[in-house]
């Protein structure tokens, strides 16, 4: 590069990282708050991006294939919202992104990034979850690459930019992304590691001295040293190009930064999360050649330096649509898929890959789930399955599935995979398979349908992911089986008691757990239709009646009565594994004289989403029928829909299914028993109508 023309970039360099700084310290004083420190060391590795690497296109921020970019240290939200302003996004414009800290309703500057809004491709916040979800973006790109890729029509080739501070590096679900990354040789995914030594609490060294480097080479990465992170432009720009083109390895960048640079507190964690003041920013100010007495000042020079960026970005769609219609022209039936795909779309028909009728023996319902979905994942490539090291209990791969695997690795068990594979082997990482598959699922919605699976206790290791992945709305399926202490002998560990309480209170999430095969089917089919947002099928490890009078139709409206009697004395709700014990319980009530229907409840959200005479018309509490539900959880939120419940308050036991059955007073004598004290009581204090039992 010439003299004249590296003296010229340089001059730009320093006035848009200066420009860039003070309005990050404008922004945080406003309404004195925020996290400036990190956006304000991070400038020039945001310019090395923004200006000169990344592919995107400010004025059509859903082309299918940009460059995505994920801020895993979501607190230094501002320096994203910032270059979405200079680079062009309409939507954020000086007056949205001045709405940082306000009490403005349509501020599109939350204190995290969150994907509703232009140019944010996944909502972060808890650290390390951004690493995960980068990692499940350039997998999909790998997957659909493999897929659609013809010689001459590379249609899916985007990069995954993923910025990182120091704790997301502390992060185990970061740790575990990462390992899985270099495993599977995703050489479209670069780390930019803002390696500023400081968290909330003060310099990284109270906690880690580790050799970071090193460790990124041990889990199979490329690794790019920058030792002036705050300046070097030209050197950072070199470092991502040359991440960009390699072909083995992802690539991890440590960027050495000064959180707060040109601040008092640069260098120290009071930079991480607090205002500097308004003398402070007034002396930087001066300190940059700047009117101390003027605010959010950019100025022409500035706005030239980014002002091709829209247009060079519509070049790019418009390169990419006409790559689109050659493919077409040359591989119609490909094409066609292809753009059904970026469409989100399923195929018509895919309900009737769903079996109607099942085998009468006893089934245990994970085993349903395979009968169920393994057909439409056979035949359906939106759907990419995976699990943490469950697959021989979790019954959720078919014949003829390829694992999803760098193409040069031979595991020594298992066939060789390739990366247009829709099985995934996570390993005994529950967390990074939620959070990856997040990730997968933010690609372009509906293009790939993630589904994972696992014990539903180790669901609680991935709860963060979940939450997210429902904090976004998107569509991931989880299969979590051996879901009741009738799994058995493995004990309190892993029997669920408490961990149903807590995905039926999420929100936007769909927590079904269907009692027999037909009712399997109901789930599966509420899941793959529910478009916008995640769900949990839980299922039994042992194996559970086959009823007959179940129905699918019945399980998308959350609850239906499987067994009616019109001058009804109590309701019997049942659910999941234990459903047939309230069908049990209501025969052998029938004997003593008491007439009980049944009704079946495998989704409290989709019951909420009925007509409320629907919802009378089942439960039929208005007309004074108590109602007592039978399971063996935590019975928090039950008190909605019953009067009573039996249920479990302590954990488990280690005990063959049927023993910690009986143990936890689940037999059919004393369900039996426990229903007619409570009738009973009730006779005697109808004060008892208005309190939920514990029974």
């Amino acid at each position: 590069m010439a003299p004249s023309l590296l003296s010229r970039l340089s001059q730009e360099h320093d006035l848009v990282l200066k420009t860039f700084r003070l309005l990050i310290a404008d922004l945080c004083q406003q309404f004195n708050g925020g996290h400036p420190g990190g956006a304000i060391g991070m400038a020039a590795i945001g310019i090395a991006l923004w200006r000169y690497v990344m592919r995107y296109a400010p004025h059509t921020p859903s082309y299918f294939n940009r460059d995505r970019f994920v801020l895993s240290n979501g607190h230094t939200c501002l320096f994203q919202y910032t270059f979405l302003h200079l680079t062009g996004y309409r939507a954020m414009t000086l007056d949205q992104l001045k709405s940082y800290h306000s009490a403005r309703p349509d501020a599109l500057c939350p204190g995290h990034p969150e994907i509703e809004h232009e140019g944010i491709e996944v909502t972060t916040g808890p650290l390390g979850q951004g690493v995960a979800n980068a990692v499940g973006l350039a997998m999909a790109t790998k997957h659909l690459g493999a897929e659609y890729n013809r010689p001459g029509y590379e249609v899916v080739n985007n990069h995954t930019w993923c910025m990182i501070g120091d704790a997301c590096l502390q992060e185990g679900v970061a740790l575990e992304a990462i390992s899985l990354a270099g495993h599977w040789k995703l050489n479209n995914l670069t780390i930019m590691y803002d390696n500023n030594q400081i968290t909330c609490d003060g310099s990284v060294d109270m906690t880690n001295t580790e050799d970071v480097n090193a460790k990124m080479r041990a889990c199979g990465w490329d690794v790019i040293d920058i030792e002036d992170g705050c300046f070097d432009v030209a050197g950072i720009t070199q470092a991502l190009e040359k991440a960009r083109k390699s072909t083995e390895k992802p690539t991890f960048i440590n960027v050495r930064t000064i959180i707060g640079l040109g601040s008092k507190a640069a260098g120290s964690a009071v930079a991480h999360g607090a205002a500097f003041g308004a003398e402070d920013v007034k002396n930087m100010k001066r300190a940059y050649g700047f009117d101390p007495d003027q605010s959010f000042v950019i100025g022409d020079e500035v706005r030239e330096f980014f002002r091709d960026i829209p247009e060079r970005g519509e070049a790019r769609v418009r390169e990419w649509e006409a790559l689109v219609d050659r493919y077409a022209a040359q591989y119609p039936e490909l094409a066609a898929e292809f753009r059904s795909r970026v469409r989100g779309e399923l195929p018509s028909n895919w309900r009737d890959l769903i079996p109607t009728s099942f085998p009468d023996k006893s089934t245990a319902t994970r085993a349903s789930s395979g009968l169920v979905f393994n057909p439409i994942a056979k035949e359906i490539k939106s759907f990419v399955v995976g699990t943490a090291d469950l697959a021989p209990s979790v019954n959720m791969t078919w014949p003829g599935k390829v694992d999803f695997q760098h193409p040069s690795l031979k595991p020594t068990s298992g066939p060789r995979g390739a990366y247009n594979g829709r099985f995934v082997h996570y390993g005994v990482r529950e967390h990074a398979m939620a959070s990856i598959s997040n990730g997968l699922a933010a690609f372009n919605h509906g293009t790939i349908i993630p589904v994972t699976s696992s014990f539903f206790m180790f669901y609680l290791y991935a709860a963060p992911a979940v939450r997210m992945g429902a904090l976004q709305r998107l569509q991931c399926i989880h299969h979590a089986t051996h879901d009741s202490i009738g799994m058995g002998e493995d004990g309190p560990t892993h029997q669920p008691i408490e961990i149903a309480a807590l995905y039926r209170a999420m929100p936007n999430l769909l927590y079904i757990r269907p009692g027999d095969s037909e009712e399997t089917a109901g789930a599966w089919t509420a899941a793959v239709q529910e478009r916008e947002g995640p769900t949990i099928v839980s299922t039994s490890r042992h194996a559970v009646l086959q009823l007959k009078t179940t129905r699918r139709e019945g399980v998308l409206r959350g609850a239906y009565v499987l067994q009616e009697a019109e001058d009804a004395q109590v309701t019997l709700i049942g659910v999941g594994a234990e459903l047939s014990f309230a069908l049990d319980v209501a025969r052998e009530l029938g004997g003593r004289g008491v007439r009980a229907r049944v009704v079946s409840f495998p989704c409290w959200r989709l019951f909420e989403r009925q007509e409320r005479g629907y919802k009378r018309e089942v439960l039929r509490r208005h007309e004074g029928i108590p109602a007592v539900v039978i399971e063996p959880y935590a019975p928090n939120g039950w008190e909605r829909y019953a009067d009573a419940a039996v249920c479990v308050t302590t954990f488990g036991h280690s005990l063959p299914g049927k023993a910690a059955y009986e143990f936890f007073g689940f037999d059919l004598d004393s369900l039996t028993g426990k229903v007619v004290k409570y009738l009973g009581d009730l006779e005697e204090d109808g004060l008892l109508r208005h309190e939920f039992m514990q029974l």
